[in-house]
């Protein structure tokens, strides 16, 4: 977590690519269907992504030690960098190639979240249910962001959660009739 946390910039988003080439892909520590859940988990609680990752991710491979150290390993980087800066920032700031660096930053952090999405829709399993899932909430997005609405992405999850919580309950109740009827 440590290694993860040192070498991603941009936040938890970006985070997700390389937890799961490095916990899924190389280390096998995690089935795919595990790392979905996590990050399905992590974004859902209160708390950055990365950090709630990597406490669950610790927490089921060692306990509560486990996650103690998955937490500082994925933190203590990001923790040691802005240290670093807030010493030097106003000198940081006024070089050119910083700003030059940041940049590119920017992009490679964008191309990390737009892969680590295309991978898990490629995993996801191909249900009507998700399938029409992806759909709408692709279009609500792309609505949201092309005319400019202030919507909060907790609001995509909890609509989803609801979602996918009424569908359960409607399968369940039809299941539970169908039985009673024999």
């Amino acid at each position: 977590m440590f290694k993860i946390g040192l070498f991603t910039f941009g936040g938890g988003y970006a985070m997700i690519a390389i937890i799961e080439r490095e916990l899924v892909e190389k280390k096998n520590l995690l089935s795919h269907e595990e790392f979905i859940n996590i990050i399905a988990i992590a974004e859902s609680t209160p708390g950055p992504i990365a950090v709630n990752s990597a406490t669950y991710i610790g927490y089921k491979k060692n306990g509560v030690l486990g996650s103690l150290f998955a937490t500082l390993g994925v933190v203590l980087p990001s923790f040691i960098v802005i240290y670093i800066i807030s010493l030097f920032f106003e000198q940081f700031l006024a070089l050119e190639y910083v700003n030059y660096a940041f940049r590119g930053i920017q992009v490679c952090v964008a191309f990390l979240i737009i892969s680590a999405g295309i991978k898990m829709l490629k995993k996801l399993k191909k249900s009507a249910f998700n399938i029409i899932m992806v759909i709408i909430f692709t279009l609500a997005f792309l609505a949201v962001e092309l005319l400019a609405v202030s919507f909060s992405t907790i609001f995509f999850i909890l609509i989803g959660a609801l979602v996918g919580l009424v569908v359960y309950l409607i399968g369940y109740f039809k299941n539970t009739s169908k039985k009673e009827e024999k």
